[in-house]
């Protein structure tokens, strides 16, 4: 079977390590799963969101040299709804009792745009994000660095 970037496939989680989850795919291929493209959310540990012999879907995002195949969990599913909550405003009137209220005075299915502060909050969350995983790499490789150099 030949593999095309953007291609959604099945596969089998194989393993999982403290960066990813390296995935079995049909034709005896695997690839990996970073753990920044394993959720939405972010992920501390790769544990948590899936476990060996679990089925996936998987989209390709690369096919690299050497046979190296990027594989993405997240940008196999749907996007998530945003369904964010409705902004705190400060009311200009004194409001009345809740019992008093009249039932049909809430409009029903209207939800707040994003304000600018949450626009920054997500901005910010995914750069969080890309920057522990950067971190946690450049960890992994300076402790095999400082291995080889002790031998």
């Amino acid at each position: 079977m030949e593999l095309a970037v953007g291609q959604v496939l099945e596969g089998t989680v194989t393993g999982i390590t403290k960066f990813g989850a390296f995935v079995s795919l049909e034709g005896g291929k695997s690839g990996l799963v970073h753990i920044s493209e394993v959720a939405n959310a972010y992920v501390s540990d790769v544990h948590d969101h899936v476990e060996i012999g679990q089925k996936v879907k998987v989209k390709v995002l690369s096919l690299g040299e050497a046979g190296k195949i990027n594989l993405s969990i997240k940008r196999a599913q749907e996007p998530p709804r945003a369904n964010p909550a409705p902004a705190y405003r400060r009311p200009s009137q004194p409001q009345q009792a809740p019992a008093a209220r009249p039932a049909q005075s809430a409009v029903q299915g209207q939800v707040a745009p994003p304000t600018g502060n949450q626009d920054f909050e997500d901005r910010l969350k995914r750069f969080m994000q890309e920057s522990d995983s950067r971190i946690a790499d450049n960890r992994m490789y300076a402790d095999r660095r400082q291995r080889s150099r002790r031998r």
